[in-house]
């Protein structure tokens, strides 16, 4: 026997936690095993179809169930693919991946030990859900076209062996051995015919191979007579339809949630099943889920988007990325064609027209239930947006805007409105009349937004403002342009024309009187503004900072957040605006008729406080300190 290994230390760490955590379900270690046989033998079927030296009779393909309740054993076994030496070492004597161990530490740290926070869904490790009932598991593996067996062995405990054995076909067989029962669990249980069928029922009726078992039933002897025997026959306990070929009138909400849950590896059900059948041009039926909940490593390049392929009910590969574009990249599920080839390749799919035509469905069959669960359902579709809506976001930026048209109508930004998440086609039908804007203003906060100075007239004129909050929302809108011919404006950028004839007028004339006082006020800040102007925009607040046409201001801080930092050095202009109205006008108006170099230290005050409101840093906060103390020292004196 070959010297016993330890586990890494990491894996065993997880391996602890995993089998030493409370679990409701631990019953769900046979749905794993069941599944990874399940696998394993679309595996093996799906490279005989390209090895010529594999010949697979898809008829004699099935997973075998057997119990020995003397030496309390349940054994699983498949005749697919098999593994090697080196693949058990591989996927055997590493559990799952490093960031596996962060989240569960994570989650006991904020004392988040909840039940249906389940690790063996989050992370893909169901074999080791074994060690949740068994005290031992041995693990016969032989991989298709080769001579060699393995056996692999574990207790959970103080590492795992691999060594050579015999096994005369190619698969896996799983021997465990059960846990002795406690006051808590029953593990004997596993070992009853009816708790397995039940089991089986619950969680793998649609593997489409055969799971059997060798049951045992009394029947009489003979027609007519009293007598019994004791029968054992091997009984098939699937159905073996799979669940997307079924009728949806037939199928339970709770056969759906499993499936997902069970076939995708996640803990929670999902927010949203589309279940279809297309005949056509190209006949298909396909079963997507909308997740309850964002993966963890949604926003991380280990997650790969893409549908399950398959041709015929045969499994032909697990991530097809081009049957799903980037933007409902959150989508998962199945797709099932028989128009498909069984042995088409990855290289073969970027270019199959039929492919591309199944895709294409998807797309609009996506994107129409979005719609209705909008329309429908608008709690459920605002839970989605707040998983998901960074994703539509981001499809709308994403090359250019050519997206544009499949994703308008789905866009979510919460409004002045009651301040609540709203469509664009919901603002445009609450315009004013006359109103040729869709008015917005972008930041990191909602109150903050809210309480802008430029929203202030903005509101008061009985405009409503959408509040951008996200990094990509403004972008998103610049490369839209319009929606329903309505053009985009800052509410913090450009002219707003938002003033009466007789307003207009009356700026004009202040702007005039007091051309020499803002010609030195621009001049004292010329290394900083464009220009010093009388506002149009402000009502009862001192000064704002506005920028002119083209970049604004979040755009500046977000390209200069950045990893790589703003590269080109691409700022908003920057525009001083002072209210003609509120009294620090008239303030400025008297130190400049007999102070003009005081003014100085007010243009300075003026616009790092409109820099403080706009979110900026200032340049030379102990400047500002000194002159803010000056000023008070000043007022005191008078």
């Amino acid at each position: 026997m070959s010297k016993k290994k330890a586990f890494k230390a990491e894996s065993k760490r997880l391996l602890d936690l995993m089998i030493n955590s409370i679990y409701t379900h631990k019953e769900i270690f046979l749905r794993e095993l069941i599944s990874n046989a399940s696998d394993a033998i679309d595996k093996y079927y799906y490279l005989s179809l390209s090895d010529e030296n594999i010949t697979a009779d898809r008829s004699a393909l099935k997973i075998q169930l057997s119990v020995d309740k003397e030496h309390r054993t349940l054994t699983i076994s498949d005749n697919g693919i098999g593994m090697n030496k080196d693949e058990l070492e591989e996927n055997l004597g590493t559990i799952a991946k490093s960031g596996s161990l962060a989240f569960k530490e994570k989650m006991e740290a904020e004392e988040k030990n909840d039940e249906d926070v389940d690790i063996i869904g989050q992370f893909g490790v169901g074999f080791y859900s074994a060690f949740m009932v068994a005290s031992d598991v041995v693990v016969e593996s032989r991989k298709a076209g080769e001579e060699e067996a393995y056996r692999w062995e574990s207790n959970a405990v103080d590492g795992y062996t691999i060594d050579k054995c015999e096994k005369a076909e190619h698969g896996t067989t799983i021997t465990l051995v059960l846990k002795e029962d406690s006051e808590d669990e029953k593990y004997s249980q596993y070992l009853e015919t009816y708790e397995i069928e039940n089991l089986i029922k619950k969680y793998s009726d649609y593997i489409r191979y055969p799971i059997t078992m060798f049951v045992s039933h009394e029947e009489p002897k003979e027609e007519g007579s009293e007598e019994m025997q004791l029968v054992v026959e091997e009984k098939t306990l699937n159905s073996m339809v799979p669940l997307w070929k079924r009728n949806k009138s037939e199928i339970t909400k709770e056969e759906y949630n499993e499936f997902y849950k069970n076939k995708f590896n996640d803990y929670m059900d999902p927010q949203k099943v589309i279940h279809t059948h297309v005949e056509g041009s190209v006949n298909f039926d396909t079963l997507l889920f909308i997740p309850s909940k964002a993966p963890y490593n949604y926003y991380s390049n280990e997650y790969e988007k893409g549908l399950q392929l398959y041709s015929r009910g045969v499994f032909i590969m697990d991530k097809a990325s081009e049957l799903i574009p980037e933007y409902f990249r959150f989508v998962r599920g199945l797709v099932d064609s028989q128009d498909l080839s069984l042995n088409i390749s990855r290289e073969m799919l970027q270019h199959d027209r039929q492919l591309k035509a199944i895709a294409s469905k998807i797309e609009k069959k996506i994107k129409s239930e979005l719609v209705n669960m909008l329309k429908n359902d608008r709690e459920e579709y605002e839970k989605f947006w707040k998983n998901f809506g960074l994703q539509i976001k981001f499809g709308i930026y994403n090359d250019y805007g050519m997206h544009k048209e499949m994703l308008q109508d789905l866009l979510m930004f919460t409004s002045s409105h009651e301040m609540k998440l709203t469509t664009l086609d919901e603002y445009v039908s609450r315009m004013k009349e006359g109103q040729d804007v869709i008015y917005y203003v972008a930041g990191d906060n909602l109150d903050k937004l809210d309480k802008l100075p430029s929203a202030e007239l903005v509101k008061d004129k009985g405009y409503e403002i959408l509040y951008l909050t996200d990094n990509v929302d403004e972008f998103a809108l610049q490369v839209m342009m319009n929606y329903q011919e309505k053009n985009f404006k800052n509410i913090a950028q450009g002219d707003l024309n938002l003033e009466s004839e007789e307003e207009k007028k009356e700026i004009e004339e202040k702007a005039e009187e007091n051309k020499d006082m803002l010609s030195d006020l621009k001049e004292t800040l010329k290394d900083k503004v464009s220009d010093v102007v009388i506002s149009t925009r402000l009502k009862s607040h001192p000064v704002c900072l506005s920028a002119g046409e083209g970049m604004s201001f979040e755009m500046e801080k977000v390209l200069s957040q950045m990893p790589e930092g703003n590269p080109y050095g691409m700022k908003a202009t920057r525009i001083l605006e002072i209210n003609p109205n509120h009294p620090i006008f008239e303030a400025l108006q008297k130190l400049y008729g007999r102070d003009k170099d005081k003014v100085k230290d007010y243009a300075d005050l003026l616009y790092d406080q409109a820099l403080l409101i706009e979110g900026f840093d200032l340049d030379d906060p102990i400047s500002f300190s000194n002159k803010i103390c000056n000023l008070m020292v000043d007022a005191s004196k008078e």
